[in-house]
């Protein structure tokens, strides 16, 4: 890899989309490390993209990274068909904004929230507060797995 190839590489956004909240993660500029920035309370599915885009702009991504939650089986989840709705909204929206050279994809994140809450509990995190970060360290997970599913 030269460096005019570092130069050029963008990051990565992941996206835990669940009912109340959105858990967002970035990858650094290298694609070697996710890091947790914020939880978006959900408001409305078209609203919630627009933060979404916003955040993709602020950090310059060329990738979303959506969590997919399957069943056990591989079949789909009420959850999952939520999650296809979403990503509609946002390719549409991201579209009509310009943004269309900016990829989605899926990642499977089965058991991302259960080893979430545990990264917390060994970390010593109160109740409390795990409530307010778990989405968000389970789309470090969701894009931590991605990037590390594509070295």
């Amino acid at each position: 890899m030269y460096v005019k190839d570092f130069c050029d590489m963008k990051r990565k956004i992941g996206l835990d989309v669940g009912d109340k909240t959105i858990g967002v993660a970035v990858s650094d500029e290298l694609g070697i490390s996710a890091n947790g920035i914020t939880t978006i309370q959900r408001i409305g599915v078209r609203k919630d993209c627009d933060k979404v885009m916003d955040l993709i702009r602020e950090y310059d991504c060329d990738t979303v990274v959506i969590g997919l939650n399957k069943m056990l089986d591989g079949s789909d989840s009420p959850q999952t068909e939520k999650v296809y709705a979403f990503k509609v909204m946002l390719e549409n929206k991201m579209r009509s904004s310009g943004m269309a050279d900016i990829s989605i994809c899926y990642y499977d994140e089965r058991f991302t929230t259960k080893i979430a809450e545990r990264v917390l509990i060994e970390g010593n995190v109160r109740r409390e507060k795990r409530k307010d970060v778990i989405d968000k360290q389970a789309a470090i997970l969701i894009l931590q797995g991605y990037l590390d599913s594509n070295r």
